[in-house]
């Protein structure tokens, strides 16, 4: 792990492998080590950085939202930290935002996009007031007490019932999330622009990803995305719920590396 002074906060981060860049953005409320399999994966051909986002994980958070596009300057900083002109970028939902936002503010420094288990639209008027009230909850009581809800939205039942490290995990991401920067990120997501009559200028190729059995961010979501990006490519990986690189980890990196080998001249 080492950090970086960025936008005036520390920001934590793993950089590891050699060759073309892949930044890889987490979902919420977790942080960078969920891209364990993924780094391990892709290291041999490829250098991957992999954040945590400003107020979760090691990276400090400021005061007030933390939204999308802040996170996505604070993810073109770190690049430029770091001496990287341009990198494939993507996340898993939240971080699908944050790299939706990326290219909008920072589309030069994007070779390439993935997309995993995210949407392009924002909140309802009924989500907004959902992430209010967790985010109020949370700040009250932590972050465990989202993590019995959330793990069963994010995993399939199959999981939950059979793959207790898998659980554990999970939980422990949750159960780690410093309060303040999960609320602060709950309300950045919440007045995230709707980015789906942006996504015909998404001009770089793009993979998205998504379980067939995401709750939270359905697979008619990833459709959508996959119409409106030309050229786009789109993945299901069965068997998986809202976390498709934490419970099949081997179909997920299988699609991804293909995925970039096939960007390398």
């Amino acid at each position: 792990m080492a950090t970086a002074r960025v936008r005036g906060i520390e920001m934590a981060y793993d950089d590891v492998g050699r060759g073309p860049a892949v930044v890889l953005l987490h979902g919420f409320p977790f942080n960078r080590s969920m891209w364990d399999e993924q780094r391990k994966a892709l290291a041999e051909s490829y250098r991957v950085i992999t954040p945590d986002l400003r107020g979760m994980g090691e990276t400090a958070g400021g005061d007030g939202p933390a939204t999308m596009d802040e996170m996505a300057h604070d993810v073109a900083a770190l690049m430029d930290k770091l001496g990287v002109e341009r990198a494939a970028v993507g996340g898993l939902s939240m971080g699908g935002y944050v790299t939706l936002a990326f290219y909008r503010r920072h589309r030069l420094r994007a070779r390439a996009l993935l997309l995993a288990d995210t949407r392009a639209g924002a909140d309802t008027d009924e989500a907004r007031k959902t992430r209010e009230e967790q985010a109020r909850k949370i700040l009250k009581d932590g972050t465990t007490a989202l993590a019995d809800d959330f793990l069963k939205k994010a995993l399939t039942p199959e999981t939950l019932a059979e793959r207790p490290l898998v659980v554990a995990r999970v939980r422990e991401m949750i159960r780690k999330t410093d309060a303040r920067g999960a609320a602060n990120a709950l309300r950045g997501m919440a007045v995230r622009l709707d980015q789906t009559s942006f996504l015909e200028d998404v001009l770089v190729p793009t993979l998205i990803l998504v379980g067939s059995e995401d709750q939270l961010t359905p697979p008619k979501e990833a459709e959508t995305l996959r119409r409106e990006i030309r050229g786009s490519r789109l993945e299901v990986i069965e068997n998986a719920s809202h976390l498709s690189n934490v419970e099949r980890p081997e179909e997920f990196n299988r699609a991804l590396k293909t995925f970039l080998d096939e960007l390398q001249p």
